[in-house]
């Protein structure tokens, strides 16, 4: 067994940006810590030894899941024969449920210590999971408060580390009253379809649509927040379809929406980041017809964006499926643009978020509780 090497898997571009920082503060805190597995751009930039890219299975719905099956297949067994040869001390499994769960069963039945960061919403939906939770995983690392005390009623144990975003996005020195930059008059927003291609498929087309209806009422200059996860490729042939300008953003992403007057946003972790930076915004969610049809008799939540779980309450709009069609989105952004009252109590709610996500160093936290679960101690 490798006693500081690790295996790492994070399925998507925001557990890659959170196992990135949590490699870096395991490292800072232990010393040398080796890591191999399924990332991305970030933990490939922490020195992570990666196996395949975390973008190759990073879908939403049945049927975009079936479609990446054969590769996520491939790349499930890569990871085992790797854990065969390399004999890590223990596996940390970032989000991706249904991937990660299936792949603790096997690194439990191979005697794998196995960690999990950033729990499956097991409290939304699926809650017999919890079992397989409670068998195959040895530590639960949460987010929020409330997980660690969903998981303690199962008898699983967690440690609560609160949210890495509240690191990850910087307090902008930003004038909230000041005019953001662009056309003079024209409204500013931005556009962030999600980070996977299947959202990028199914969010973009809506919104670009929004953004043509949007400009025959008035000036809009729209900002389309590209995630490195997503081929650029994709977005030229969703630009170049729906023959809608706009400006591209690719790096100082957080300065380009803070930047904004408001943004349409894919459901997900980006309405948090969007939150911390407090950009009001419509939030978009669109499933396959069929996994929405599966999901709408499974989970039974007031709402399904995370701001408004968080600070419990609508404090954002949000359009779900057939709500999604361009009319409706570009009414319900007009609407959101030309009410003042309504955003400066949506920005007032918007600033609670932060403290609602915890206190700052949840990495640090969570690399901390790695190293006294595995019982490394801190190094000279």
């Amino acid at each position: 067994m490798s006693d500081r090497e690790l295996l790492i898997v994070a399925g998507e571009a925001s557990g890659d940006l959170h196992g990135a920082r949590l490699l870096s503060e395991l490292r800072h805190l232990v010393g040398d810590v080796r890591a191999f597995g399924l990332g991305g751009d970030e933990l490939e930039a922490a020195g992570f030894d990666a196996l395949a890219h975390s973008s190759e299975i990073a879908v939403v719905g049945i049927t975009e899941v079936v479609k990446i099956l054969p590769r996520a297949r491939q790349i499930f067994r890569q990871l085992l024969e790797a854990v065969e040869r390399r004999k890590p001390r223990a596996a940390i499994l970032i989000d991706s449920p249904d991937f990660n769960m299936r792949l603790a069963r096997k690194l439990a039945r191979r005697g794998v210590e196995v960690i999990y960061y950033i729990s499956p919403q097991l409290w939304a939906w699926r809650r017999g999971r919890v079992k397989a939770v409670e068998r195959d995983v040895d530590l639960m690392m949460v987010l929020f408060p409330f997980e660690a005390g969903f998981y303690a009623e199962h008898g699983v144990k967690a440690a609560h580390v609160g949210h890495p975003l509240v690191d990850e996005i910087p307090r902008l020195d930003h004038r909230w009253d000041a005019e953001p930059h662009g056309p003079v008059g024209d409204l500013v927003v931005a556009l962030m379809p999600g980070s996977r291609r299947s959202e990028v498929r199914a969010l973009l087309p809506p919104m670009l649509g929004a953004v043509r209806a949007m400009r025959a009422v008035r000036g809009v200059h729209a900002r389309l927040i590209q995630a490195p996860t997503v081929p650029p490729e994709l977005f030229d042939e969703l630009l170049e379809e729906s023959g809608v300008e706009v400006e591209r953003v690719r790096s100082h992403r957080h300065r380009a929406v803070a930047d904004c007057h408001l943004a349409l946003v894919a459901s997900g972790t980006a309405t948090l980041e969007v939150a911390l930076l407090g950009t009001p915004m419509v939030v978009l969610y669109r499933l396959n017809p069929m996994t929405y049809w599966l999901a709408s008799r499974l989970v039974d939540l007031p709402h399904f964006c995370m701001v408004n779980l968080v600070l419990e309450q609508r404090v954002v709009p949000e359009l779900l499926q057939d709500e999604t069609e361009p009319a409706n989105v570009a009414r319900e952004a007009l609407s959101l643009a030309a009410d003042d009252d309504r955003i400066r109590a949506m920005r007032a709610r918007l600033a609670d978020l932060r403290g609602a996500l915890g206190s700052s160093g949840a990495s640090g936290r969570a690399a901390a509780a790695v190293a006294e679960h595995l019982g490394w101690g801190a190094s000279a």
